[in-house]
């Protein structure tokens, strides 16, 4: 089957489009999901200031009414050194429910809130 060129941009286009439609969606559930089942103190997220992934993952956060604590290494000594402990690996790291969670991974949270 031969489609002419714009066909095939407007295939691509909403396959896109679709996709991106689908990722809100299950974004939107876990959201949901989380902010429902998570107490204070299942989630701390210890972060960087300077990292962009702690910053969407706080935002994600705040703006889906998810409880969290955060703390950041160059701010606080304890912190730095849960951070050494757990590995330093980079940031965020997340402790999630006692378990250790290296980086944004909302599929991760969602299955060790569950």
């Amino acid at each position: 089957m031969n489609l002419p060129p714009r066909s095939l941009l407007v295939i691509i286009a909403l396959a896109a489009a679709a996709s991106w439609g689908w990722r809100s969606h299950v974004k939107s559930q876990d959201g949901e999901l989380l902010a429902q089942r998570v107490k204070p103190g299942d989630i701390r997220m210890i972060s960087s200031e300077t990292c962009g992934w702690c910053t969407a993952a706080r935002r994600w956060m705040q703006d889906e009414g998810i409880a969290f604590d955060e703390c950041f290494i160059e701010r606080d000594s304890k912190c730095l050194a849960d951070y050494q402990a757990l590995g330093g690996q980079g940031t965020p790291t997340l402790v999630v429910r006692g378990q250790k969670v290296l980086g944004f991974d909302r599929s991760r949270i969602v299955e060790l809130i569950q």
